[in-house]
């Protein structure tokens, strides 16, 4: 299991599409548009050892304890990645986008806002970094716990 982590624009969807869309399937809240729907489609993933991807914006431990712990009681390595990015940096990638895919503004400020930081202790196996580099590539560094 990898749990993507960061503001709306940061390059999660992205970086699934170039690393796991081979891989994993895509779990995001933007395709299925409800909590059950995504309750459905992660219960059935978990019951048959798929490998999966959580790419939503995750921004509280509580949320992304709520897949960790499914993750982990079904045996699954948990892996995250967090997207580090400016939410200046966002909003102008979110300009960027179809005018059918853009969020507005207000939703990436509110996010960055309530954006916790992620944590190896939240039960993580692995954690990383992720930040865009250039057009389609990313860099990946290993954790380091912020004070």
């Amino acid at each position: 299991m990898i749990v993507l982590m960061g503001v709306q624009a940061s390059g999660k969807s992205s970086f699934y599409a170039a690393h796991y869309s081979r891989t994993h399937l895509r779990i995001n809240l933007d395709m299925l548009k409800t909590r059950h729907r995504e309750r459905v489609i992660l219960g059935a993933c978990l019951a048959v050892g798929q490998s999966i991807v959580i790419d939503n914006t995750n921004p509280t431990r509580a949320g992304r304890a709520s897949y960790i712990s499914l993750g982990r009681a079904s045996g699954y390595q948990v892996k995250g990645f967090y997207f580090r990015s400016s939410i200046e940096e966002a909003i102008v990638r979110n300009l960027g986008r179809e005018e059918d895919m853009r969020v507005p503004d207000i939703a990436i400020r509110g996010t960055g806002a309530k954006f916790e930081m992620p944590m190896c202790e939240e039960g993580f196996d692995d954690l990383f970094y992720c930040s865009i580099v250039g057009d389609g590539k990313f860099l990946t560094e290993e954790w380091k716990d912020e004070i």
